[in-house]
């Protein structure tokens, strides 16, 4: 299985070096390939507010 991006379990990090690290926070993953276990007991749908949306705050007029 491929890895789950819309568990909330799941974390990604870039490195300055540019590679990228993958991980579950809950250690159920499989590390090499990182790829998420079949039926995961720990599987969470991701909520809305975890998927990188940014509240749009418009400038101030004056």
């Amino acid at each position: 299985m491929a890895v789950r991006e819309d568990c909330r379990h799941y974390s990604t990090r870039t490195m300055p070096s540019g590679d990228m690290v993958q991980r579950c926070r809950v250690d159920m993953a499989e590390v090499t390939p990182f790829a998420c276990p079949l039926d995961c007991l720990f599987f969470e749908a991701r909520p809305i507010t975890e998927v990188g949306w940014q509240r749009f705050e418009p400038p101030d007029e004056d």
